[in-house]
């Protein structure tokens, strides 16, 4: 291990998951704090891989999850708190599916390439889907986020009509959960630690001191 490189930080993520667009704020706020070098990089997890890839209603989906619409009622409520003290006006009234997420990650995936547009796709997903209540699991809304992005639109939506990296973005998720991961979002330290729920930004950037530290020792060790 050395003390060279920056600290790497694999936060695994669904974007149909409003806590883990509050975490990914809140990660914001903790590399402002932080001083030490970070490579950021955006895994994949599935909340509900059973949606099918045209979607379902966002209403029978959380209505099968949660129950009660009171039930509902109370944790959308406190997800709006949440997001409204990490600058989120979560628009939950403007959407109308639940997507299913396979395809979103395989965009991620390839944002990678070349030039790493990874967070920057992250978050337009995350805001088309909460903000403006856009489907996510469409591939025309895909493709018109990622040649937003600096993506080609037609080489985008062509990779899209295939199953390009479908396996591979199903072995990450099936590796992530063979390590533990059962919940989102999850941010991995260093490949050794682990910080599971959308923490706040001076615990994850106490985390990351810790960790920059701990590979310093070793190094000099």
């Amino acid at each position: 291990m050395s003390s060279g490189g920056p600290t790497k930080v694999d936060v695994v993520s669904d974007v149909m998951c409003p806590w883990c667009f509050v975490g990914k704020r809140r990660l914001e706020k903790a590399i402002a704090q932080s001083a030490t070098p970070l490579h950021i990089r955006w895994r994949p997890f599935q909340l509900d891989p059973t949606i099918p890839p045209e979607g379902k209603s966002r209403k029978d989906y959380l209505e099968g999850k949660f129950g009660s619409q009171e039930r509902i009622d109370e944790l959308l409520g406190s997800l709006s708190v949440a997001g409204e003290a990490e600058g989120i006006a979560f628009a939950f009234e403007r959407i109308e599916f639940a997507p299913n997420t396979l395809d979103a990650h395989r965009l991620i995936r390839w944002a990678s390439e070349g030039s790493d547009r990874q967070a920057a796709i992250v978050e337009a997903l995350f805001r088309a889907y909460f903000l403006e209540g856009r489907h996510i699991g469409d591939h025309g809304v895909l493709a018109d986020i990622a040649a937003a992005h600096g993506m080609e639109h037609e080489a985008v939506a062509a990779r899209l009509a295939t199953d390009e990296d479908r396996t591979a973005v199903e072995a990450e998720i099936a590796a992530a959960q063979r390590i533990g991961v059962t919940g989102v979002p999850t941010f991995i330290l260093d490949q050794r630690y682990a910080l599971v729920g959308a923490q706040p930004p001076d615990v994850l950037a106490e985390a990351i001191s810790e960790v920059a530290q701990y590979q310093v020792a070793a190094a000099s060790a």
